[in-house]
């Protein structure tokens, strides 16, 4: 996947939350556009516990995903 397009992707408004899939069957779940940083070669990916709040990053090079794909809305907790 190229990084413009990625880039795109988590800039769109209003956002959508997605699934990254990659080559080793890993999926990452993205529910806020910050939750990502996008690089030349790879994307670094803030995981989520269960407070919602990034508890470690995951790095994933570019060449290594599959597919994106958009995630149903989810009731707010609020």
């Amino acid at each position: 996947m190229r990084p413009d397009d990625l880039y795109e992707f988590t800039r769109k408004r209003p956002f959508m939350a997605f699934r990254i899939y990659v080559s080793d069957g890993e999926t990452y779940d993205v529910r806020h556009p910050d939750q990502v940083i996008v690089l030349r070669s790879r994307i670094i990916i803030g995981v989520v516990g269960k407070r919602r709040i990034p508890e470690h990053v995951q790095h994933v090079s570019l060449i290594h995903i599959t597919r994106i794909e958009e995630l149903e809305s989810e009731p707010s907790d609020a």
